[in-house]
């Protein structure tokens, strides 16, 4: 079995939670899956759950380097040299990365909004990048923006490998074909 959420934000990506916060228990009622990879509390997106140890692996582990596409909202108007910087690989505290597939784009129609709000500050613009990685750090996206000069507002996974987001609202599950 493979089903596809669209994680929201403030939701940690475990089942259960001695501090009482959202978990995914909330959204997916399917019995004995489990998120092949995660998506931190404060990210949005397509995040994969399976019952198959052999699909998970496949899905994470960092040999296959399955692509991951991301929508990335920063802070500032990103400029051509940062992209560049991480089309080729930014140097991070725990080595260089692999080079990024970077394209500055203009903010999605599509995108629902999020609870609570980025925060907005009129002098300061924003501007948004989609960023496949093919490997997968913690918090790498993140780490990746902020070495550039442009710290990440706001994070969503769109994509990983075949599988895309596809107009799943923020809580919807899909069931997804497995071969």
């Amino acid at each position: 079995m493979l089903i596809a959420l669209n994680k929201p934000y403030g939701v940690l990506c475990q089942f259960t939670d001695p501090e009482g916060r959202r978990t995914l228990a909330e959204f997916v009622r399917q019995k004995d899956v489990y998120a092949a990879g995660r998506l931190d509390h404060d990210s949005e997106g397509l995040l994969l759950l399976t019952d198959d140890g052999r699909l998970a692996h496949q899905l994470t582990d960092p040999r296959h380097k399955q692509a991951k596409t991301y929508l990335a909202q920063v802070d500032g108007e990103i400029d051509e040299a940062a992209v560049q910087a991480l089309r080729r690989g930014v140097r991070l505290n725990d080595g260089p990365t692999l080079p990024a597939e970077a394209i500055r784009i203009a903010e999605p129609d599509w995108l629902w909004p999020r609870d609570p709000p980025v925060r907005f500050r009129k002098s300061i613009p924003t501007s948004w990048l989609s960023l496949t990685l093919r490997e997968g750090r913690n918090r790498q996206v993140r780490r990746m923006t902020a070495a550039v000069g442009f710290p990440t507002l706001r994070l969503i996974r769109v994509r990983i490998g075949e599988h895309a987001l596809d107009g799943l609202a923020p809580g919807e599950t899909r069931q997804l074909p497995t071969l």
